[in-house]
Protein backbone atom coordinates (compact mmCIF):
# COMPACT_ATOMS: atom_id res chain seq x y z
CA UNK A 1 0.00 0.00 0.00
CA UNK A 2 2.77 2.42 0.91
CA UNK A 3 4.73 1.89 -2.30
CA UNK A 4 1.67 2.85 -4.34
CA UNK A 5 1.09 6.17 -2.60
CA UNK A 6 1.83 9.18 -4.80
CA UNK A 7 4.82 11.36 -3.93
CA UNK A 8 2.58 14.33 -3.20
CA UNK A 9 1.43 16.21 -0.12
CA UNK A 10 -1.57 13.89 0.05
CA UNK A 11 0.65 10.82 -0.31
CA UNK A 12 2.99 11.98 2.46
CA UNK A 13 0.01 12.56 4.75
CA UNK A 14 -1.60 9.24 3.87
CA UNK A 15 1.64 7.34 4.57
CA UNK A 16 1.77 8.88 8.04
CA UNK A 17 -1.90 8.09 8.65
CA UNK A 18 -1.55 4.47 7.56
CA UNK A 19 1.63 3.83 9.56
CA UNK A 20 0.70 5.70 12.74
CA UNK A 21 -2.86 4.33 12.58
CA UNK A 22 -1.57 0.76 12.23
CA UNK A 23 1.33 0.93 14.71
CA UNK A 24 -0.81 2.71 17.31
CA UNK A 25 -3.86 0.48 16.75
CA UNK A 26 -5.90 3.65 16.51
CA UNK A 27 -9.59 4.02 16.04
CA UNK A 28 -10.13 6.54 13.25
CA UNK A 29 -11.68 9.03 15.70
CA UNK A 30 -8.60 8.79 17.95
CA UNK A 31 -6.28 9.32 15.00
CA UNK A 32 -8.08 12.42 13.74
CA UNK A 33 -8.34 13.86 17.27
CA UNK A 34 -4.56 14.04 17.65
CA UNK A 35 -2.99 17.45 18.11
CA UNK A 36 0.71 18.32 17.98
CA UNK A 37 0.55 18.81 21.73
CA UNK A 38 -0.32 15.09 22.09
CA UNK A 39 3.00 14.02 20.52
CA UNK A 40 6.49 13.70 21.88
CA UNK A 41 8.88 12.69 19.11
CA UNK A 42 12.24 11.38 20.32
CA UNK A 43 15.15 9.37 18.95
CA UNK A 44 13.43 6.25 20.31
CA UNK A 45 10.09 6.88 18.61
CA UNK A 46 6.91 8.81 19.23
CA UNK A 47 4.96 8.91 22.49
CA UNK A 48 1.31 9.74 21.93
CA UNK A 49 -1.31 10.73 24.46
CA UNK A 50 -4.75 9.47 23.47
CA UNK A 51 -6.81 12.02 25.37
CA UNK A 52 -10.24 10.48 24.85
CA UNK A 53 -11.49 7.28 23.25
CA UNK A 54 -14.48 5.00 23.03
CA UNK A 55 -13.25 3.16 26.13
CA UNK A 56 -12.11 6.34 27.92
CA UNK A 57 -15.12 8.66 27.81
CA UNK A 58 -13.97 10.42 30.99
CA UNK A 59 -10.87 11.60 29.19
CA UNK A 60 -8.30 10.21 31.62
CA UNK A 61 -5.97 9.68 28.68
CA UNK A 62 -3.61 6.88 27.78
CA UNK A 63 0.00 7.07 26.73
CA UNK A 64 1.21 4.76 23.98
CA UNK A 65 4.59 4.42 22.35
CA UNK A 66 5.44 3.72 18.75
CA UNK A 67 9.10 2.73 18.44
CA UNK A 68 11.33 4.06 15.69
CA UNK A 69 12.71 1.60 13.15
CA UNK A 70 15.33 1.78 10.43
CA UNK A 71 12.90 0.59 7.77
CA UNK A 72 11.14 2.66 5.12
CA UNK A 73 7.97 1.82 7.03
CA UNK A 74 9.02 3.64 10.21
CA UNK A 75 5.86 5.30 11.58
CA UNK A 76 7.82 7.95 13.50
CA UNK A 77 9.79 8.95 10.38
CA UNK A 78 6.59 9.09 8.30
CA UNK A 79 4.95 11.31 10.92
CA UNK A 80 7.98 13.61 11.04
CA UNK A 81 8.02 13.83 7.23
CA UNK A 82 4.34 14.82 7.18
CA UNK A 83 4.66 17.44 9.91
CA UNK A 84 7.73 18.97 8.26
CA UNK A 85 6.28 18.89 4.75
CA UNK A 86 2.98 20.43 5.88
CA UNK A 87 4.68 22.94 8.23
CA UNK A 88 2.51 21.84 11.14
CA UNK A 89 3.73 23.07 14.51
CA UNK A 90 0.44 23.34 16.43
CA UNK A 91 -3.14 22.18 16.24
CA UNK A 92 -4.46 19.11 14.43
CA UNK A 93 -1.88 16.59 13.24
CA UNK A 94 -3.89 15.19 10.33
CA UNK A 95 -5.57 17.72 8.04
CA UNK A 96 -7.33 17.84 4.70
CA UNK A 97 -5.27 18.57 1.59
CA UNK A 98 -6.99 20.23 -1.38
CA UNK A 99 -6.46 19.28 -5.03
CA UNK A 100 -3.72 21.92 -5.30
CA UNK A 101 -1.73 20.32 -2.46
CA UNK A 102 -2.59 23.02 0.05
CA UNK A 103 -2.94 21.86 3.65
CA UNK A 104 -5.99 23.07 5.56
CA UNK A 105 -5.73 24.29 9.15
CA UNK A 106 -8.82 22.19 9.94
CA UNK A 107 -8.95 18.66 11.37
CA UNK A 108 -9.31 15.72 8.99
CA UNK A 109 -12.62 13.87 9.43
CA UNK A 110 -12.72 10.28 10.63
CA UNK A 111 -14.66 9.40 7.45
CA UNK A 112 -11.64 10.62 5.45
CA UNK A 113 -9.44 8.06 7.24
CA UNK A 114 -11.77 5.29 6.09
CA UNK A 115 -11.55 6.61 2.51
CA UNK A 116 -7.74 6.76 2.70
CA UNK A 117 -7.61 3.10 3.75
CA UNK A 118 -10.09 2.07 1.04
CA UNK A 119 -8.17 3.92 -1.67
CA UNK A 120 -4.86 2.42 -0.53
CA UNK A 121 -6.41 -1.07 -0.69
CA UNK A 122 -7.86 -0.39 -4.13
CA UNK A 123 -4.48 0.82 -5.46
CA UNK A 124 -3.01 -2.63 -4.83
CA UNK A 125 -5.93 -4.54 -6.29
CA UNK A 126 -7.87 -5.33 -3.12
CA UNK A 127 -11.62 -4.91 -2.86
CA UNK A 128 -12.04 -1.54 -1.08
CA UNK A 129 -15.44 -2.62 0.23
CA UNK A 130 -13.61 -5.02 2.57
CA UNK A 131 -11.47 -2.30 4.17
CA UNK A 132 -12.14 0.70 6.39
CA UNK A 133 -10.53 2.84 9.04
CA UNK A 134 -10.96 -0.02 11.52
CA UNK A 135 -8.70 -2.15 9.32
CA UNK A 136 -5.68 -0.34 10.79
CA UNK A 137 -6.66 -1.32 14.33
CA UNK A 138 -7.69 -4.84 13.41
CA UNK A 139 -4.54 -5.27 11.32
CA UNK A 140 -2.36 -4.28 14.27
CA UNK A 141 -4.01 -6.82 16.57
CA UNK A 142 -3.77 -9.60 13.99
CA UNK A 143 -0.14 -8.81 13.07
CA UNK A 144 0.91 -8.43 16.71
CA UNK A 145 -0.54 -11.80 17.63
CA UNK A 146 0.97 -13.46 14.56
CA UNK A 147 4.32 -11.94 15.56
CA UNK A 148 4.13 -13.45 19.05
CA UNK A 149 2.86 -10.57 21.19
CA UNK A 150 0.81 -11.77 24.12
CA UNK A 151 -2.73 -10.57 24.71
CA UNK A 152 -1.76 -8.13 27.48
CA UNK A 153 0.89 -6.44 25.32
CA UNK A 154 -1.47 -6.15 22.35
CA UNK A 155 -4.32 -4.82 24.50
CA UNK A 156 -2.08 -2.22 26.12
CA UNK A 157 -1.24 -0.77 22.69
CA UNK A 158 -4.77 -1.09 21.29
CA UNK A 159 -6.46 0.13 24.46
CA UNK A 160 -9.02 -2.70 24.31
CA UNK A 161 -10.90 -3.18 27.56
CA UNK A 162 -12.53 -6.48 26.62
CA UNK A 163 -10.36 -9.57 26.43
CA UNK A 164 -13.12 -11.32 24.48
CA UNK A 165 -13.06 -8.69 21.72
CA UNK A 166 -9.26 -8.64 21.61
CA UNK A 167 -9.11 -12.44 21.49
CA UNK A 168 -11.11 -12.39 18.24
CA UNK A 169 -8.17 -10.62 16.61
CA UNK A 170 -5.52 -12.63 18.47
CA UNK A 171 -7.08 -15.95 17.47
CA UNK A 172 -7.23 -14.83 13.84
CA UNK A 173 -3.55 -13.92 13.88
CA UNK A 174 -2.50 -17.26 15.32
CA UNK A 175 -4.83 -19.54 13.41
CA UNK A 176 -1.98 -21.34 11.62
CA UNK A 177 0.35 -21.58 14.60
CA UNK A 178 -1.93 -23.72 16.77
CA UNK A 179 0.26 -26.45 18.32
CA UNK A 180 -2.61 -28.95 18.28
CA UNK A 181 -2.94 -28.58 14.51
CA UNK A 182 0.80 -29.03 14.05
CA UNK A 183 0.84 -32.10 16.30
CA UNK A 184 -1.11 -34.26 13.89
CA UNK A 185 1.85 -34.16 11.50
CA UNK A 186 0.18 -33.60 8.15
Amino acid sequence: MLRRLPNTTTGIRDKAILLIGFAGAFRRSELTALDIEDLKITTRGVAIIVRRSKTDQAGEGQLIGIPRSRKATCPAAALEAWLEHAHISSGPVFRPVNRHGQVSPLRLSDEAVAQIVKLAAERIGLDPAKYAGHSLRRGFMTAASAGGADIAQAMKQSRHRSVAVAMGYIDEGRIFSNPASKAIGL
